[in-house]
């Protein structure tokens, strides 16, 4: 793993992490809630600047206690950058306990805190639409296009050709080229009849292919269609580079939802889920894949990759879990329902408990992440 490869994996992290903080900050500001601290990473402070009202100060590896003690800080926020690169916050006054001040969170209505929350998994999506636009503006969105058909194959038979442009697999639109692959994923074949839509020339054509059972490469025995498909890149004019661009952040969280419903119903092992030093790691082989075709191509891919994890961390925020903002989306809810909120010791039992779950969760994917570089 190069030094480069950390470096751009960290600068992919902390820009996801930055802006979907900054949700949280902006809507907060909007609401009139004060901010005590806007950071980006964990762990203690390296630097930090702050307002005295009068002049902003420039601090370096300053404590809570250091701001506590500078009563000249107050109703002023502090903007961080901590030691360890991933994670972030935006701590609002009132945001943990019930301050009596019209600027604490805790006295804002239900409405007004619920889009607090929810911004930050917003900003993810957000930011994944932006760096959609500029992908799909610079180099064009990839339909599935059938490039070759292999001999005596299901899909010959069944009547695919190449040139074909894929348009729906069972009950599944496609659109882009990855969707035909992921469509093998998220639904085994079994020698069943999948219906095809395909574009051919312009026209509309169906057909039921049922897959045979094949030996891959490998040896090994598959059910297989027999042909390939490809992405050539095709660039639109601007308004459909808004919908492909859009349709791209769809298709990752479609994708993140589905695999998440893999793991809860165990076709997805242990051994196949990447925490921070995976990313890493895949940032690196981006790196090195990408490298032979210029620095276009490295930014691109990347700029893909970032898509993919920023749409991956607004959903996985937003699940019904303790300790994430979907877990506090639910309490505030529950509140709005009861017209009131919930004893305090009962989010804080959840909420403590969630993070304890949480915590474990993490240091297993670390562990698993170090077991698999090895």
């Amino acid at each position: 793993m190069s030094v480069i490869s950390i470096i751009l994996a960290i600068l992919v992290f902390s820009l996801i992490i930055i802006f979907h903080e900054f949700g949280h900050f902006i809507v907060a500001k909007a609401n009139k809630v004060g901010v005590i601290e806007f950071s980006l990473g964990m762990g203690p402070r390296i630097i930090s600047f702050a307002s005295d009202g009068n002049k902003r100060h420039v601090l370096f590896f300053k404590s809570a206690g250091y701001f506590e003690e500078h009563t000249e800080f107050d109703e002023r926020t502090v903007y961080s950058w901590k030691i360890l690169p991933f994670g972030g916050s935006c701590l609002m006054l009132g945001e943990e306990e019930d301050v009596d001040d019209e600027k604490s969170f805790s006295k804002k209505s239900v409405l007004a805190r619920m889009a607090i929350i929810f911004a930050g998994p917003l900003f993810n999506f957000i930011l994944a639409f932006v760096l959609s636009l500029i992908v799909i503006g610079s180099i064009g969105h990839d339909p599935a296009v059938i490039t070759d058909v292999e001999a005596g194959s299901a899909a010959e038979e069944g009547g695919l050709k190449t040139g074909d442009i894929i348009t729906g697999m069972g009950s599944s639109s496609i659109v882009v080229n990855r969707e035909v692959s992921y469509y093998t994923v998220f639904n085994r074949l079994d020698g069943s009849k999948v219906h095809f839509t395909v574009d051919r020339n312009g026209e509309e054509l169906g057909f039921d292919i049922a897959p045979k059972l094949t030996k891959d490469e490998s040896g090994n025995e598959k059910y297989l269609f027999g042909f390939y498909h490809s992405a050539p890149r095709q660039k639109e004019g601007f308004l459909s580079t808004l919908k492909y661009s859009a349709y791209e952040v769809k298709f990752w969280i479609d994708t993140t939802l589905k695999s998440l419903w893999m793991m809860v119903t165990g076709r997805v092992g242990a051994d196949q889920i990447s925490g921070p030093v995976g990313i890493v790691k895949q940032v690196g082989d981006v790196v090195e894949q990408s490298r032979p075709e210029g620095v276009t191509v490295v930014t691109m891919n990347l700029l893909i990759f970032s898509i993919l994890i920023t749409a991956n961390l607004g959903v996985m925020n937003l699940l019904p879990i303790p300790a994430l903002d979907g877990g506090r989306l639910l309490f505030l809810i529950i509140e709005l329902i009861r017209r009131k909120p919930l004893p305090q010791k009962v989010e804080t039992y959840f909420n403590l408990g969630g993070f304890a779950i949480l915590m474990a969760l993490m240091v297993f994917i670390l562990g698993n992440d170090i077991m698999k570089l090895f």
